[in-house]
């Protein structure tokens, strides 16, 4: 496949996106929200996502619903209201009239409620029935993490790779600040947090569907990561797409508020490709 034809073929590709968990870790922000609707400025962490998808073309997403599923049922049901000023009209010729036009207005959102304790992985299987049969292959990814890979070079290298599963390698940001030792004598400290040179799988992934039949089962309530990946990755049938640019995910206090300053400030990396 060309890459002008793989360009065109993307927004034909639905992009999956994982929203149940509760989000433990960021009590404080989501006691009354699922994870994926903390703000990072004013719209939630899932907006964003969904953003960085559809300035590459998608326009087709399948959330996967679980803990505090209204909210996110009723922020799109409302949509156009949270992101845009309106005219309501009260009495008898009630109606509202909306004074912009949004960019997002050619999304296509299915709202998915895949269970309130089911795991990654059943969710995933649960969701695949919105899958149409022409899907040979979507997109993946957790309602909690940015970034700025390149999604079509990430489908590119998928398609090329022929392989069930391409997972995005990121390097994690380490949690801590850094201390140099000599012997028992500290050298160096710094509150600068360094970043690792290892892998972890960033959540930005890239599914074929015969993914689904071979090492999902709605049968089975169990993490992605835990077992259909790891069968996946005997059977060599994972690829990796390295990205060495930004990405964060939010599971903690600290992580949602350095998301949030970097918004503020008018630098957020992850809408470089936002137009």
């Amino acid at each position: 496949m060309s890459e002008t034809s793989i360009m065109k073929d993307l927004s034909e590709v639905p992009v999956m996106i994982l929203c149940g968990g509760q989000g433990t870790r960021l009590r404080d922000v989501t006691e009354l929200l699922p994870k994926p609707m903390a703000t990072i400025g004013e719209q939630p962490i899932l907006w964003h996502i969904m953003k960085h998808y559809a300035a590459f073309g998608a326009r087709r997403f399948i959330l996967c619903l679980g803990y505090k599923q209204d909210v996110i049922v009723n922020y799109f049901t409302n949509f156009h209201l949270h992101l845009s000023d309106a005219t309501v009209q009260l009495g008898s010729k009630k109606g509202i009239q909306y004074n912009e036009t949004l960019s997002e207005m050619d999304w296509q959102v299915t709202l998915a409620r895949t269970g309130l304790d089911s795991l990654t992985g059943k969710r995933v299987a649960i969701a695949a029935k919105y899958l149409l049969p022409g899907d040979t292959d979507f997109f993946l990814t957790y309602g909690d993490g940015l970034c700025d890979i390149n999604i079509a070079d990430l489908y590119q290298a998928h398609k090329q790779s022929g392989k069930a599963l391409t997972v995005s390698a990121v390097h994690p940001p380490a949690r801590y600040g850094e201390l140099v030792l000599d012997g028992d004598t500290v050298k160096c400290f710094s509150e600068k947090i360094p970043e690792t040179k290892a892998y972890i799988n960033g959540g930005f992934m890239v599914v074929k569907r015969d993914f689904l039949d071979k090492y999902l089962s709605v049968e089975k309530n169990e993490y992605l990561e835990q077992g259909p990946i790891r069968y996946a990755v005997a059977d060599g049938e994972v690829n990796a797409f390295r990205h060495e640019g930004f990405w964060q995910c939010m599971d903690t206090p600290r992580e949602y508020t350095l998301l949030n300053e970097l918004w503020d400030r008018g630098n957020a990396p992850w809408t470089k490709y936002w137009k």
